[in-house]
């Protein structure tokens, strides 16, 4: 994740030139980004990027830095005074000189990544001798190959066929290229396919907290698709747990960064921080995350809309400005005029105008409608959201960034966002494929079957436990379907209490079957708990008479009454070491095996002793 290039005006941001206009009026110096350059006073830190694979280290991302203690310390502080001073370009040429440099007293380790503005690297191919980075790189030998552009603010290319002919200049000096911070909402589809980048930055957002988000987990795994089509590597930023980097790894995501694997720093490094070097190098797999509800049917845009009031269409900027700055998280407003919206004011790309020099004094009391998109994308609030999928593959995205108007009959409803429609459309397309028992909205057999290839994949030794319902149809016979529901859903939560919900898979294969695959280290500790506690409490769902008769009366499979005892819970358990099964089936076939003998026992319980023909983990061995 990096610093963009022309920033987001916030609140912030006004009181960085606050303090940059205080000190100018004591000290008469308002070109503080300009003199800390000349001053040589600059500096980059390197972050490390590393295989998933196997924890060796890519490359590193340059990242400057302001002097330590100055009121410019921070990147986004530093571009913003930049873009105060009008030196935006400058700077970033500076960014890259000082990379380099650093790059090369290193010795080169692995790939260099560097930052660019779409904008900046479009003007710097132009005219690539007057700004003095190909001679630098020309005097000092530095092999081009490693070098990597990382284009930031993709968002607001203005003219891709120019940025196009720029990437081709790149690509004829053997100089790589990645696109930064894709999916954050602004990003477009088009640009990746247009420029056929080498590396693609997934942002955070979909990193963070990754291992209990479904969604989050189906769109790494379509945008991992997308890469392969256009031979692209996929880069997850921002990895912080080593939960987020198990699914990541397990997903198939070949390159991360993130405090997890290295902290930004003045030197390279040649190793990953060991908690990652532990978890890319461990066999257990993460359990991916499923979704515990049912799909939405009849959903429309209008739970989508946001009832923001508008503002006048003759609403001036000082007024536009004062309606951002009381609400941080308004991210757009629409102008009105006859209830029809007749524009739509966007915060960031207002404030990039706000922010210049001299404008609040020129059009502070003039209309913000010229600043607004007097077209924006406005769609009605009973829009299907299937019919939204063709709205995100369209030509213009700025909506995405944007946001896009709702109405209902023509008249102003409201206002969406890009990342909440990106949201929603990937959640129906989830609820759609979730392979999930109907009454417990546990994995079913999809989900099961690719869980076990996984781990044999994997070498990863685990325990199957197959669970199953003594005289469950006597009961469902004689206390109806519902009652019935009610025993088979007491399983599942018990089921899932006694498991490690990052470690333990739990599935439904159908009716009062569940599969468990432990990778707990105590899962026999686990078998024998929650198979004495489905017994304790079941017994509250029989009436008391039953309960002081131990059993009931109902008709056995050939239609023959006689009494059946309460129904109780067999489990049977197969270890599985490292290379003892080739397909998931197989694993199927012994748990089942396994229960079947669990069931002729009084006890309910029956564990197999390890199949291996490779060393078992000793963590898994009661």
């Amino acid at each position: 994740m990096t610093r963009p290039a022309s920033p987001t005006v916030t609140p912030r941001l006004f009181s960085v030139q606050g303090a940059l206009s205080q000190r100018a009026t004591i000290t008469g110096i308002t070109d503080l980004v300009t003199e800390l350059m000349a001053d040589g006073r600059l500096s980059t830190h390197l972050q490390p990027l590393g295989w998933l694979r196997d924890g060796e280290v890519m490359g590193h991302e340059a990242l400057l830095r302001g002097p330590q203690g100055h009121l410019l310390a921070a990147p986004d502080a530093l571009f913003a005074a930049a873009a105060s001073e009008g030196v935006s370009f400058e700077l970033e040429v500076q960014a890259v000189k000082i990379a380099l440099m650093a790059w090369h007293e290193q010795g080169q380790p692995g790939h260099l990544f560097v930052n660019l503005s779409a904008g900046a690297l479009t003007a710097l191919v132009a005219h690539p001798v007057a700004h003095g980075i190909w001679s630098l790189i020309r005097s000092h030998r530095l092999p081009t190959q490693q070098l990597v552009v990382e284009i930031t603010e993709h968002e607001r290319v203005a003219d891709l066929p120019r940025l196009r002919e720029a990437v081709e200049v790149l690509k004829r000096l053997d100089v790589q290229l990645a696109l930064d911070d894709f999916g954050d909402g602004r990003s477009s589809l088009r640009l990746w396919a247009e420029l056929k980048p080498d590396f693609v930055k997934i942002d955070k957002y979909f990193t963070r907290d990754i291992a209990t988000h479904p969604d989050k987990v189906q769109t790494i795994t379509a945008l991992r698709r997308i890469a392969e089509t256009f031979g692209t590597q996929m880069v997850a930023e921002g990895i912080e747990s080593t939960e987020e980097l198990r699914v990541l790894r397990d997903l198939g995501v070949e390159l991360g960064q993130g405090y997890l694997l290295g902290r930004p720093q003045a030197d390279a490094v040649d190793r990953l921080l060991p908690a990652a070097i532990e978890v890319i190098q461990s066999r257990q797999i993460a359990v991916l995350p499923n979704r515990p509800r049912q799909a939405r049917h009849g959903f429309t845009l209008e739970a989508l809309s946001q009832p923001i009031e508008p503002l006048p269409a003759d609403a001036t900027n000082s007024q536009a400005a004062r309606r951002f700055l009381a609400d941080e998280q308004l991210r757009a407003v629409a102008l009105v005029k006859d209830e029809r919206a007749v524009g739509l004011l966007n915060r960031q790309g207002f404030f990039n105008q706000y922010s210049r020099p001299y404008f609040k004094e020129l059009y502070d009391h003039q209309p913000c409608l010229p600043f607004a998109n007097s077209e924006p994308m406005t769609l009605e609030a009973d829009v299907g959201l299937e019919q939204l999928t063709d709205v995100l593959t369209s030509e213009d995205q700025r909506y995405l960034s944007e946001g896009f108007v709702v109405t209902r009959g023509g008249r102003y409803h409201g206002v969406g966002t890009g990342e909440r429609l990106v949201r929603a459309v990937t959640e129906l397309r989830i609820e759609a494929a979730r392979h999930a028992n109907p009454l417990t909205f546990l994995p079913g057999n999809i989900p099961l079957t690719l869980h076990i290839g996984r781990l044999l994949q994997m070498n990863s030794p685990f325990v199957a436990c197959y669970a199953d319902l003594n005289h469950f149809k006597p009961f469902n016979d004689h206390y109806g379907y519902w009652r019935g529901d009610e025993m088979i859903c007491l399983l599942a939560r018990t089921l899932v209490t006694h498991s490690d919900p990052l470690r333990d898979f739990v599935g439904h294969v159908g009716g009062d079957d569940f599969v468990v695959l432990f990778q707990s280290e105590d899962w026999l500790q686990r078998v024998e708990a929650l198979v004495a506690a489905f017994n304790r409490e079941a017994v509250n769902l029989f009436d008391d008479v039953a309960r002081q008769r131990g059993g009931i009366d109902a008709e056995d499979r050939e239609g023959v009454m006689r009494f059946f005892p309460m129904t109780t819970l067999s489990a049977g358990v197969v270890p599985v070491g490292a290379g003892a099964f080739a397909q998931p089936e197989m694993v199927a076939s012994a748990a089942a095996a396994a229960k079947h003998k669990a069931k002729q026992k009084a006890a309910g319980l029956h564990v197999e002793p390890w199949v291996s023909v490779a060393p078992t983990a000793p963590e898994l061995v009661a």
